[in-house]
């Protein structure tokens, strides 16, 4: 049971923040902003949803991703962060957990998610 007003204050901080709804499984593109000196860009990370924790001002999302040389890469991403610029879902996967942890073990076409149609 939470704090009523720890819950209020969170409602607060995450009020008018537009995020899609995604769920593990799926792939996305996330925008994070990258402060490098004193410029900044956008740089997307894209990759499957793994996992998904917490609640409130402290969700976060892990996204998982095959980066160079076939090394796995994985961002935990907090939802509501100022650093998150956009996030794009490009494709629903159909999966039977909420935790795709799995995945890490796993490579080619053995990582596959089928798509799922809504």
């Amino acid at each position: 049971m939470r704090n009523r007003y720890i819950e209020a204050f969170e409602q607060k901080q995450i009020e008018g923040k537009e995020r899609p709804e995604f769920r593990p499984g799926d792939t996305v593109r996330v925008a994070v902003e990258i402060r490098e000196g004193n410029k900044t860009r956008i740089q997307n990370f894209e990759g499957v949803v793994i996992a998904i924790k917490g609640r409130g001002a402290g969700k976060t999302f892990t996204v998982r991703k095959i980066g160079a040389n076939n090394i796995g890469v994985e961002r935990i991403f907090p939802l509501y962060s100022e650093s998150v610029k956009g996030i794009e879902v490009v494709r629903k996967g159909k999966v039977r957990r909420a935790k795709l942890y799995y995945l890490r073990g796993r490579s080619g076409k053995a990582a596959r998610i089928k798509e799922r149609i809504d």
